[in-house]
């Protein structure tokens, strides 16, 4: 961390206390609104999918801002709204205010996001890969600190957990704004819509977008299929933490030796392939034991049950660790320098709405497979990871990936 300038080291402790301060909340906010709140099914769906869709459909939004008005600038104003967005789910129980709670944190989510990786890939020159992926070190650690201060903050209520998600993004806000240095924005060329106009034209990146679907499906059955299958398979509801904890130490002591060792030996598009696939087959291990009857009768048997689980879990996050830094690497590559922030955001909106659908497939074998067919979800994955390698094989046979240019020596 040290080897790199001062602005992505902020950017890295940023993202730690994005995701501890996004998790600490998130998480449990189903719960308060129906459990706390009394609120309908219906009406918490309705305050959830609307924080989703206020993230998910404005990436756009974020990364056009971060390419025209400069990353530094979105990423404290993303910041600060997140702050007010959190504060509110504190402060007021209507609806109205929740609304605009959700709308908030939403929108900050849409600025900051493409605008923190557009400012990263800039300053870490061709350093990327390592940048992107000591990002994923710090942001899964984040991911999984945030949810074990919540649980310990709800003793206390839902209150003191929003404030606390609320105070930590004030005090990012105000370290970016001392700290973050600011960067001159290049003359912009024509019009926003003619920005988006040149990256939507650009079939090699959309088709890049689209095959990352299977990579963005499998990463969020960490949050929703293994852990089922750890409970399902001991029939301990901490069983899905202890999946959390050995995917975060694995992250935190791979994640760097496995993007430097492969940062020279191949190329990207191998590397991303092959990590797709690995995510993929994790799924395998899961699958095979699925629809046995759950372990009891002990700690001894919960452990032994647990251990299929825990290897596709552990394999998936490798998989991730593989592919995601030179994902993150190509993405901006595909273009102009002066469009990092709308190629990321529109990265984001495509794989985001390719992903709700997998999601979706995921969901609806889960409920299809619950009594004759377990394995399904499990060999949905499977599928889904093998289409998404072809896909990115198929694009570098044909030339379609950027390669890193070859330096010439004298």
């Amino acid at each position: 961390m040290r080897a790199f300038p001062l602005a992505i080291r902020l950017l890295l402790v940023n993202q730690l206390g994005v995701n501890i301060g996004f998790y600490l909340l998130i998480p449990y906010l189903a719960t308060h609104l129906g459990e706390d709140l009394g609120m309908s099914a219906a009406v918490v769906g309705i305050v959830l999918g609307v924080r989703n869709l206020s993230q998910q459909g404005l990436f756009i939004l974020g990364g056009s801002a971060a390419d025209r008005l400069g990353a530094r600038g979105v990423i404290i104003a993303g910041c600060a709204l997140r702050t007010v967005g959190f504060a509110l789910f504190a402060l007021g129980d209507g609806l109205p205010v929740l609304l605009a709670a959700s709308i908030l944190s939403g929108l900050a989510g849409a600025l900051f996001n493409p605008a923190v990786r557009a400012y990263l890939a800039a300053e870490a020159g061709d350093r990327k890969a390592e940048a992107f992926a000591l990002f994923n070190i710090f942001a899964t650690t984040g991911a999984l600190v945030g949810p074990l201060i919540g649980s310990a903050l709800l003793l206390v209520d839902f209150r003191a957990s929003a404030l606390t998600a609320a105070a930590i993004f004030a005090l990012l806000t105000a370290a970016q704004a001392a700290v973050l240095p600011a960067r001159e924005v290049p003359a912009a060329r024509g019009s926003v819509l003619g920005d988006w106009r040149e990256v939507l034209a650009n079939r090699a990146f959309l088709a890049f977008s689209l095959a990352m679907v299977g990579m963005f499906t499998m990463e969020n059955q960490l949050y929703l299929l293994l852990p089922d299958g750890a409970r399902r398979a001991t029939g301990w509801d901490g069983a899905a933490g202890i999946v959390f904890l050995a995917g975060t130490l694995a992250n935190l002591t791979l994640q760097m030796r496995i993007t430097r060792t492969l940062k020279e030996r191949g190329r990207r598009a191998r590397w991303v392939a092959v990590g797709l696939a690995l995510m993929g087959v994790a799924f395998v291990p899961p699958m095979a034991v699925a629809g046995l009857p759950g372990a009891g009768g002990g700690a001894g048997r919960a452990a032994l049950a647990l251990v299929p689980v825990l290897a596709g879990a552990l394999l998936l996050y490798v998989g991730v660790m593989i592919a995601q830094p030179f994902v993150m690497e190509l993405i901006p590559e595909f273009g102009r320098a002066e469009l990092t922030g709308t190629y990321f955001g529109i990265f984001y909106v495509v794989s985001g709405i390719a992903a709700a659908v997998g999601n979706t497939v995921v969901g609806w074998a889960m409920d299809a497979g619950a009594h004759n067919a377990p394995w399904l979800p499990w060999a949905c994955c499977l599928a889904f990871g093998l289409a998404s390698a072809a896909g990115v094989l198929w694009l570098h046979r044909l030339r379609a990936l950027p390669v890193r240019p070859v330096a010439v020596t004298a």
